[in-house]
């Protein structure tokens, strides 16, 4: 069996903690593991292989996160897609891209499932029915009447209907029938069977996939691309749409496995361990009188005197203060960043790339300052800027820094700087990372203010 993980989306509900350049699904929340680390580890048990889906950006993030479980990297496949399109081109790219007799187990990359043997119990389940050509979707059994769900009416192992996420009213009846279950965006089904039934009903999506497909770009043994314009000829849909609400080959598996998608801050307040006063824990939180708080923060200290009922997350360039109960309205506040074309939505002062990391330490309007930190081995595109000149300062480590036809070697203490326009590129040749200090000044800093000549990341022509 072949797990197919989907690292689509941004997770925009979780911001300021997850954003587009590094998701929640890639937060490391659960005891220094992030939720798509404990997917492939989890599915690692029963699945030989993992088929992960990601754009070029989470690749990198997958990549390093995977490296931590060897098993799991060895036996990875990634499809790289320039643009998403939905869950049903997704899939459907993959399972092209797999034995049409392979049972595949379809999971999000943001799920959070407690309850493993319970959940390898339900998988098994859904694998005989997928081996009988069904197509198989997990029902997840609810626990209160949740409006922010999709809901499946069932009678047994039948699908009888798909419900639309409903009122509070709705719900509540929902869950006195006793036969409707949360739509888990998980599934099960033959790889072939999945094709078959997405050129039945969706025959659109099929099509431009299949074309798609043929002409994709193999970058190395384990990457799979798909080219930009053929992606963006693909309609968008979900699977939901696309398929299972018209196929007569549908199969649910009732699935009692302690299961969240953590979509708001209230979903992750109910699975964070607690102090005596209903606080999640945090070292750098002192609570006066407060209770039932969300705290969530790293380095700096966070008091509260009389609070109750608050989600507070501080990250080091953004403050979120809210209500429990009202953090849905977040996807409202990064609507708002985003018409002021806001960085905040897009990355953290910490960002991470796939020869390293770059942290902001300071950034005004005409200067920046960074402190880059590159792998062993990996080095950065050969590139240029039109808007600010560069100097960096090796802290540690040796750099192999090219200015022009110039390429010399910067120790600890010593430094280098880059004129506006000349093309340059940081390597390191050695054995342990370089750090260096890198400070900017120009009139614009932008990560958009780049140039790539080449790249070993297939990168050129874009930004940052």
């Amino acid at each position: 069996m072949t797990n197919i993980i989907l690292c689509g989306g941004s997770g925009t509900r979780l911001w300021p903690i997850s954003r587009t350049l590094m998701p929640k699904q890639f937060v490391k929340i659960f005891d220094e593991q992030s939720l798509f680390q404990l997917t492939a580890q989890r599915n690692s048990a029963f699945c030989e292989k993992l088929y992960i889906v990601s754009n070029t950006e989470q690749y990198f993030l997958a990549i390093d996160q995977l490296e931590v479980d060897t098993k799991s990297s060895q036996n990875a496949t990634f499809l790289l897609e320039p643009i998403g399109r939905n869950t049903a081109p997704a899939i459907a790219l993959a399972c092209m891209d797999i034995d049409p007799e392979e049972i595949v187990l379809v999971t999000p990359s943001d799920h959070l499932i407690k309850n493993e043997r319970a959940y390898q119990e339900a998988v098994k389940q859904a694998q005989t029915l997928a081996e009988a050509e069904a197509l198989v979707t997990f029902g997840i059994t609810p626990d209160y009447p949740e409006t922010g769900f999709g809901y499946i009416e069932a009678q047994d192992n039948d699908v009888k209907s798909f419900k639309e996420k409903p009122d509070l009213k709705t719900a509540q009846e929902y869950i006195q029938e006793g036969n409707y279950y949360w739509n888990s965006g998980m599934f099960c089904f033959k790889a072939g069977t999945f094709l078959e039934e997405l050129q039945k009903h969706s025959p659109e999506i099929h099509n431009a996939c299949k074309i798609a497909y043929k002409e994709k770009q193999q970058i190395a043994t384990n990457q799979v691309r798909i080219l930009h314009e053929l992606m963006h000829a693909i309609p968008s849909n979900s699977i939901d749409y696309a398929v299972m609400e018209k196929s007569d080959k549908v199969k649910v598996v009732p699935s009692d496995i302690s299961w969240s998608d953590l979509g708001s801050f209230d979903a992750l307040y109910e699975e964070l361990p607690k102090d005596q006063n209903g606080n999640t824990q945090n070292d750098n939180h002192i609570s006066i009188d407060s209770k039932d708080n969300l705290i969530v923060t790293h380095n700096k200290q966070i008091a509260t005197i009389d609070i109750e009922d608050f989600i507070i997350v501080d990250t080091p360039d953004a403050l979120l203060i809210s209500k429990k109960g009202s953090s849905q309205k977040v996807k409202e506040v990064v609507g708002k960043l985003k018409e002021n074309k806001s960085e905040l939505t897009n990355i953290h002062t910490l960002a991470y790339r796939p020869w390293g990391t770059y942290e902001v330490l300071l950034s005004h309007a005409n200067y920046k300052i960074k402190r880059i930190i590159v792998k062993p081995g990996k080095r950065l595109s050969l590139q240029k800027h039109f808007h600010r000149n560069e100097h960096w300062i090796v802290v540690s480590g040796t750099a192999t820094v090219t200015v022009g036809d110039d390429v010399k070697l910067i120790r600890p203490n010593e430094s280098t700087y880059i004129k506006m326009g000349e093309i340059h590129r940081l390597e390191n040749q050695g054995k342990i990372p370089v750090v260096l200090i890198e400070a900017q000044v120009g009139e614009y800093t932008g990560e958009d203010d780049i140039v790539r000549i080449e790249d070993d990341f297939k990168r050129a022509g874009e930004s940052m």
